[in-house]
């Protein structure tokens, strides 16, 4: 054979031997077994693996088309999110889906060439759950006194803060809760086992001792975890009593101090408990009774803020003592331009009395200058029930003494306002006398009732208008700037605290009337806006000086009048 004639008859052998291997290969869109003509697009998708759930898997693949540039397009059954960041390359990932028991996912890869021509493969992903276990956690929310807890006390063993880091649910991470008790004297009789908390109470017992827990909980795929935990108890006469002095507070010198102290102890036999209050100050407040359980003190006097600490000792039957103390602030007397209450009684749900209320603090009994003045340390320019300070004053406004049978006006040294006096006649002044309300100014759009001869007075015109004419006329106490007063301000002489009569110091305000007509309404300068026609007020404040009540009175209604001056 001659040298062409070999080279020829080799490349034929070649050929035939590579179209036979092409054809003899499986496993693949690559690979035919059959006779069918070889495709233009080439796929292989890779083999099938088996991963687990969250995990993030890779794809890649091969291929070979007509030309050399390719589209890779990737796909899944059921539906899988697929990242491809570049569609020209085979590359690219899926994160594997959370599963609770095994999932087949089939992805198929479709490869275009440039020509149109197209390929595909499959390939099967096996998603394996992986299930990591519960996290087991026991809190004690009861009191722990120096590593032991007291014996006869309630203590709660909480196993909701348990958690699974890959719940099936994240709204129900945990399936199952198993309490069991693994120690000590039994504590656990009659209490449900099976919820996230258990609770019981520590036993009496005349040594220490110690209590052992498990828990054991389980999650929805029924992974498990237990914890453990032990408690140490303190014997019946180790156990102290709890204590507790009350809040602190700050009052003004003269007020009432609350000492709302509260003890108890979980041991039968550490009872009785003794009481005893002290203080820090040099001042020596006065303590009620030192050996109650609640109590009071009256603050001091003082020139400038003063701190004052209280110590609540309990002792209980074992001689155990333990102690807890609050702090007040006591401030100086204030300058007051307005009139306390007249009230000192205090009051429970069910009654009211002069008998000191240590569970109902903030009274107006227990605060402000009434209750100040009855403890001894309000001064007063004059005189005055409770809190109230007046000065009488005679015809040319001169100060009367307190006994003086004769006077014409009050001086209130709180609020600097001079008041009319009423008489016991029919005169100007007369406690009898009652007027419409009227006034030309200041009226909310409605002048009110003028005065007319039907009407009992002995002047003219028998409205409050021509009521203050005819006092500043007459020069009442030497003074001619005599008004209606305001609603606060006759509101400031009320005395609540004046059970059984008008609500007044008649010691200085006499005739004001005899509270069982009630009531005593007495007129202010004020329109009210309640009754409004046409935009015009038809009606004016009064207060009723037989219960201390206000309210809004037709201006055409009849009552009584106490004019007013001066003020501050």
């Amino acid at each position: 054979m001659n040298y062409t004639l070999f080279l020829r008859y080799y490349k034929v052998l070649a050929i035939s031997i590579f179209t036979m291997m092409m054809v003899g290969c499986s496993g693949s869109s690559l690979d035919s077994d059959t006779d069918q003509p070889t495709p233009d697009v080439l796929v292989n998708a890779g083999a099938s693996k088996s991963v687990n759930e969250e995990s993030t898997v890779v794809l890649n693949a091969t291929a070979q088309g007509t030309t050399d540039t390719l589209i890779y397009s990737w796909s899944a059954s059921p539906a899988l999110t697929i990242t491809q960041e570049d569609v020209n390359i085979p590359a690219a990932t899926f994160v594997a889906p959370s599963a609770t028991e095994p999932l087949t996912y089939v992805l198929t890869l479709v490869v275009t060439d440039e020509n149109g021509n197209q390929g595909s493969d499959t390939v099967e992903y096996q998603i394996n759950p992986v299930n990591e276990a519960p996290s087991a956690l026991i809190e004690v929310t009861s009191p722990v006194i120096s590593g032991s807890y007291p014996a006869g006390i309630e203590v709660a063993l909480d196993g909701s803060t348990s958690s699974d880091i890959d719940p099936a649910d994240s709204l129900d991470p945990i399936a199952a809760w198993r309490w069991q008790q693994t120690a000590g004297t039994d504590v656990l009789d009659n209490v449900s086992l099976d919820g996230d908390s258990i609770a019981f109470v520590t036993p009496i017992l005349d040594d220490a001792s110690s209590l052992s827990f498990e828990l054991t909980v389980t999650d929805q795929e029924g992974a498990q975890d237990t914890a453990t935990i032990t408690l140490n108890v303190l014997s019946a006469s180790e156990t102290q009593p709890i204590v507790d002095a009350g809040v602190d507070h700050q009052v003004y010198s003269g007020e009432i101090i609350l000492l709302t102290g509260e003890a108890s102890t979980s041991i039968p036999a550490g009872l009785p408990l003794e009481y005893d209050w002290l203080n820090d100050s040099e001042l020596l407040p006065d303590i009620n009774n030192r050996s109650a359980e609640q109590t009071y003190a009256i603050a001091p006097l003082v020139t400038e803020t003063e701190l004052i600490t209280f110590t609540l000792t309990v002792t209980d039957s074992y001689g155990n003592e333990v102690e807890d103390s609050i702090n007040v602030r006591i401030k100086p007397l204030p300058i007051s331009n307005l009139n306390d209450t007249g009230v000192t009684l205090q009051a429970s749900l069910t009654q009211n009395g002069t008998q000191h209320q240590p569970d109902y603090p903030g009274q107006d009994g227990q605060r402000g200058q009434d209750i100040i003045s009855e403890n001894g340390l309000l001064e007063k320019a004059g005189r005055g029930e409770q809190g109230f300070d007046f000065t009488k004053l005679d015809a040319i406004g001169d100060e009367q003494d307190e006994t003086s049978p004769d006077w014409s006006c009050v001086r209130d040294n709180t609020t600097g306002l001079v008041w009319e006096v009423k008489t016991d006649d029919s005169e100007l002044h007369g406690a009898g006398h009652v007027f419409s309300w009227y006034q030309e100014e200041l009226n909310g759009g409605y002048e009110g009732a003028e005065g007319s001869l039907g009407l009992t007075c002995d002047n003219e015109q028998c409205d409050t208008e021509s009521f203050v004419a005819a006092v500043n006329q007459a020069g009442l106490c030497n003074f001619y700037d005599w008004r209606l007063p305001t609603h606060n301000e006759l509101l400031s002489l009320v005395h609540y605290g004046n059970v059984t009569g008008t609500k007044i110091d008649v010691n200085y305000f006499p005739y004001t009337d005899d509270f069982v007509t009630s009531p005593l309404w007495y007129w202010t300068s004020q329109p009210s806006a309640d009754g409004v026609s046409d935009d015009a007020s038809q009606t004016a404040w009064a207060i009723d000086f037989s219960t201390g009540n206000d309210n809004f009175l037709n201006k055409s209604t009849l009552g009584k009048v106490r004019l007013v001056r001066g003020g501050r």
